[in-house]
């Protein structure tokens, strides 16, 4: 057995008892050597369900924080109040260090060594994720640089998704991160709206060309877009998108893309 395949045998044993941190490390090991040898689509999303993961309770935790603060900001309790954001700042403080870390694997070792477009495309939208989960809790004096990184990141993406079919999972994914990102980052529901509504009404006329083996993760995220499409429709008065619901096997919890 490869010293490859023991550090991918513990982060599949992380991921499956859910010790992400551990996942991370394991991961982390692989990708800074992909230099060496690429990593293959297997590797590439157990990477990205490691990171997703231990982010993901962070930007949770500030979501609640942010609510508990603006419930106490106020009253009469201001100890209490500077706990509350004194907390806050660590965890955002952790979220920080976990963006800057992927976000130099990704430029250091992942893009560099990438080759074909698919992947090209996974790891430029990865940039634009993380890059959008920092402008979430940055400062206002700072989110206005990560929030360009990050539209240049999803940008680069866009440009090379396009010589990927319109129904392939990645693209369709880079195009409901990216929306989400005009909507809840720039404030651009007009933006949003139509980035959605294209992919998905692209993706809709070729259904029919989908193959079997990613026409659940297609159908899923087109639903995200379709969901997202009628929620941002309340707010701006949009138009939906015309055609029957998209029928998936799975229903989605969270409203970003389905775990890679």
């Amino acid at each position: 057995m490869t010293a490859r395949e023991i550090t991918l045998i513990k982060a599949k044993l992380a991921e499956q008892v859910e010790r992400y941190d551990e996942m991370v490390t394991a991961m982390k090991e692989l990708a800074e050597k992909s230099s060496e040898q690429e990593l293959n689509e297997e590797e590439r999303n157990l990477l990205s369900v490691a990171y997703k993961n231990v982010i993901g309770t962070r930007r949770a935790s500030c979501r609640i924080l942010n609510s508990i603060e603006n419930k106490e900001v106020g009253k009469s309790d201001e100890k209490k109040v500077e706990m509350i954001t004194s907390y806050k700042n660590m965890v955002q403080t952790e979220m920080k260090g976990i963006c800057d870390e992927i976000l130099s694997l990704l430029d250091k070792h992942l893009i560099p060594s990438s080759n074909d477009n698919e992947t090209k495309v996974f790891y430029h939208k990865m940039k634009g994720d993380y890059y959008r989960y920092l402008a979430e809790f940055s400062k206002q004096s700072d989110k206005g640089d990560v929030s360009d990184k990050a539209k240049e990141a999803y940008k680069e993406a866009v440009k090379i998704a396009d010589e990927l079919p319109k129904t392939d999972p990645i693209r369709l994914g880079l195009a409901l991160n990216f929306s989400v990102f005009y909507f809840e980052i720039l404030g651009n529901p007009k933006e949003a709206c139509l980035l959605a509504r294209t992919a998905f009404e692209d993706a809709m006329s070729e259904l029919d060309n989908v193959t079997e083996d990613k026409y659940k993760d297609a159908t899923l995220i087109m639903q995200l877009l379709r969901d997202n499409l009628t929620l941002w429709a309340d707010d701006t008065g949009a138009i939906e998108p015309e055609g029957e619901e998209v029928s998936t096997e799975a229903k989605p919890q969270e409203g970003d893309e389905p775990d890679d």
